[in-house]
C-alpha cells in the first residue's frame, strides 16, 4: 500500500496584475503565450499535480523555463501558489501558521541548491551544523550530528577546512550534509549537480543513491538532463510550458511516451541507463535440480539443444551451472553431479542497469544469472541480449 508523503493538487503560479482573466483563459485551454499576450500575466506553472511516495526519488525534468524550479519552490512556500494546494502528510501547507511553517521548513523539508549556498567564513563543520544551530541545538549535540553527516558524504578529515579549499564536488557534498543534518522528511534538490564536471557529477549521482538507500529519504530532484533523471528517479515527470506532460517510471516512459514531445525528449536517453537486467533477462531453457542424475542432465541438454544446465535446489535457489563436460564426467564415473557444478558464475540483481552489466557480460564465460534478494533464480542474461537491448 502506497504511503504518500506529499500531494501536489492543481497548483498554478501566475505573475502579473490581471490573474483572474489569465486563469479564465487557462481554463479555456489557452497556452502561456496567448495568456501573456492578452493579459500581460506570465504563467510560471499551470495546473500541476503529482504525488510523492515516502522513501522514493521523484524527478522533475524540463527545459529552461518549463516551470520545474518554480514547482519545487512551491513545495516549501518560497513561492506561494496562485491556486491549488500542497499537502504534506495530508495537511495543506498553505494553511500552516507562521510557527508551523517555520517548523516545516526547519525540520520537515530541506533544500540543496545548484550554487551550494555555503558560508565562506565557516569551515565545513560550521556549515553542516548551521541549521541545527539556528534551531537552538546545543553545540556538542549539533557538532556530533554534523560529524555523522560529514562522514556519511565522505568528507571525514575535512571538517575544519575552509570552504575555499574544497572542489566543486566537495562543496556539493557539504550542501547535502547540511540538508541531511536536520533529518528532514523531504529533500528538495534543484539541479544540484549541473555545475559539476561530468565525472564528478556521475560520482555525486552514485553518492546520492547510496545515501538515499541508507537513510530512506524522500527526494524531489530537479534536472534538465534526461540521463540523470532516468538514473535517479523512481518516477519522472516531464514539464513543458508550465505543465506536466507525463509522469511515469523511466522504463514505461521510454516504452510508452505520452506524445511526440516526450518521445523526442526521452529519445536522447542512454538506454543502458534506463533499462535493467529484469527487462532483458530470459528464462533458462535447461533447468535441473541439484538432486538430478547426470543422465537426466544430459537428456535435458540434448532436448533443449544447449551445452549446459542451470542448477537449482528444491526452493528454486540458484546452485550453479553444470557444463556438458561436467555432466559427461559424472556419468562416466557414476557420480552425483554435485562435484561438477560450477559455482563461479556471475550473478546480478534484477535492478542492475545494462550499463553496469556490460563489463560483466564482456568478461563472462557463461550467461549472467539474475537472482532475487533471497538467492532465487529469476532469469539469465546473455551477451546477445545485452547487445540487442542497445539497438
Amino acid at each position: 500500500m502506497s504511503d504518500t508523503i506529499l500531494s501536489v493538487q492543481n497548483i498554478s503560479k501566475l505573475y502579473g496584475l490581471n490573474k483572474s482573466a489569465a486563469q479564465k483563459l487557462l481554463a479555456e485551454g489557452a497556452d502561456k503565450a496567448r495568456v501573456a499576450a492578452e493579459t500581460g500575466v506570465t504563467v510560471a506553472i499551470n495546473n500541476v499535480s503529482f504525488e510523492v511516495e515516502r522513501g522514493s526519488i521523484f524527478v522533475l525534468i524540463g527545459l529552461s523555463g518549463s516551470g520545474k524550479s518554480t514547482v519545487v519552490r512551491c513545495l516549501n512556500l518560497l513561492h506561494r501558489p496562485t491556486s491549488g494546494k500542497v499537502l504534506f502528510e495530508g495537511r495543506d501547507i498553505g494553511q500552516f501558521s507562521k510557527k508551523e511553517l517555520l517548523d516545516y521548513r526547519r525540520s520537515k523539508i530541506s533544500m540543496v541548491f545548484q550554487s551550494f549556498g555555503l558560508m565562506s567564513h565557516r569551515d565545513v563543520l560550521g556549515n553542516v551544523a548551521y541549521g541545527l544551530e539556528v534551531r537552538g541545538v546545543p553545540k556538542e549535540e549539533r557538532e556530533q550530528k554534523a560529524m555523522e553527516m560529514i562522514e556519511m558524504v565522505g568528507l571525514s578529515g575535512w571538517e575544519h577546512k575552509g570552504i575555499d579549499n574544497l572542489s566543486g564536488g566537495m562543496r556539493q557534498r557539504v550542501g547535502i550534509a547540511r540538508a541531511l543534518a536536520s533529518d528532514p522528511d523531504i529533500l528538495l534538490m534543484d539541479e544540484p549537480f549541473s555545475a559539476l564536471d561530468p565525472l564528478v557529477r556521475r560520482d555525486m549521482q552514485f553518492e546520492l543513491l547510496s545515501i538515499q538507500r541508507k537513510m530512506n529519504k524522500t527526494i524531489i530532484f530537479i534536472t534538465h538532463d534526461i540521463n540523470e533523471a532516468f538514473k535517479l528517479g523512481d518516477r519522472v515527470g516531464i514539464m513543458r510550458d508550465g505543465r506536466i506532460i507525463q509522469i511515469d517510471t523511466p522504463e514505461n516512459m521510454s516504452m510508452h511516451p505520452a506524445d511526440d514531445y516526450v518521445k523526442e525528449f526521452v529519445g536522447s536517453a542512454d538506454k543502458a541507463q534506463v533499462f535493467s537486467a529484469q527487462h532483458i533477462m530470459v528464462t533458462p531453457s535447461c533447468l535441473i535440480r541439484r538432486r538430478d542424475s547426470a543422465v537426466h542432465a544430459l537428456q535435458e541438454m540434448r532436448s533443449n539443444g544447449v551445452s549446459s544446465a542451470f542448477v537449482v535446489d528444491s526452493h528454486m535457489n540458484f546452485a550453479g551451472l553444470l557444463p556438458l563436460e561436467g555432466a559427461l564426467k559424472a556419468r562416466k564415473n557414476e557420480e552425483p553431479i554435485e562435484g561438477y557444478i560450477v559455482k563461479d558464475v556471475p550473478t546480478v540483481s534484477p535492478e542492475m542497469s545494462i550499463s553496469d552489466l556490460m563489463p560483466i557480460a564482456a568478461d563472462a564465460k557463461y550467461p549472467i544469472v539474475v537472482l532475487d534478494e533471497g538467492g532465487g533464480l529469476r532469469g539469465i542474461v546473455t551477451k546477445a541480449s545485452v547487445i540487442s537491448s542497445l539497438v
